[in-house]
């Protein structure tokens, strides 16, 4: 799996990295982000859905779950799919807020946070991206972003 590091100092960096990264991204990707919280995975978010043309505010589904966007991709509309899976302590509460669903549209794109607690109702990720900030001085934070196998194959 190739990683690739960046190093951002600002807010505005971290969001105008997740605008570069969303270049690569193609209806049916799916984007694993870690991090702890607050460290910036909406952050990137912003900006993937900012090359998109999002128009709806961005925020965290920390207590919604799963946010649906609706953005533009080669003229036509693609739904985008922003999940939070922290709050996600049974696999039945996925099939509640309609999860399996949302994985099985293929002309869509899934940002989903905190993978690990379904990785076993979920397909292989295209890409995954870990944001880490820096313990000792804000706003700045490496971010490692892998390419899948499956993408490379």
């Amino acid at each position: 799996m190739l990683e690739t590091k960046y190093t951002t100092t600002s807010e505005e960096e971290t969001i105008e990295l997740g605008s570069k990264f969303a270049k690569r991204l193609n209806p049916g990707d799916i984007v694993y982000l870690y991090g702890d919280l607050g460290s910036g995975k909406t952050e990137f978010i912003k900006g993937i859905c900012e090359y998109f043309n999002v128009e709806d505010m961005v925020t965290s589904p920390t207590f919604t779950i799963m946010n649906k966007y609706i953005g533009e991709y080669r003229n036509q509309e693609i739904p985008i799919y922003h999940i939070d899976l922290y709050r996600i302590e049974q696999n039945k509460e996925l099939n509640e807020i309609g999860f399996s669903e949302c994985l099985y549209e293929e002309n869509s794109i899934k940002l989903i946070e905190w993978a690990e607690k379904a990785e076993k109702q979920l397909n292989k990720p295209s890409f995954i991206v870990k944001i880490i900030p820096d313990e000792d001085k804000e706003n700045i934070r490496e971010i490692y972003i892998s390419e899948s196998e499956v993408v490379l194959n």
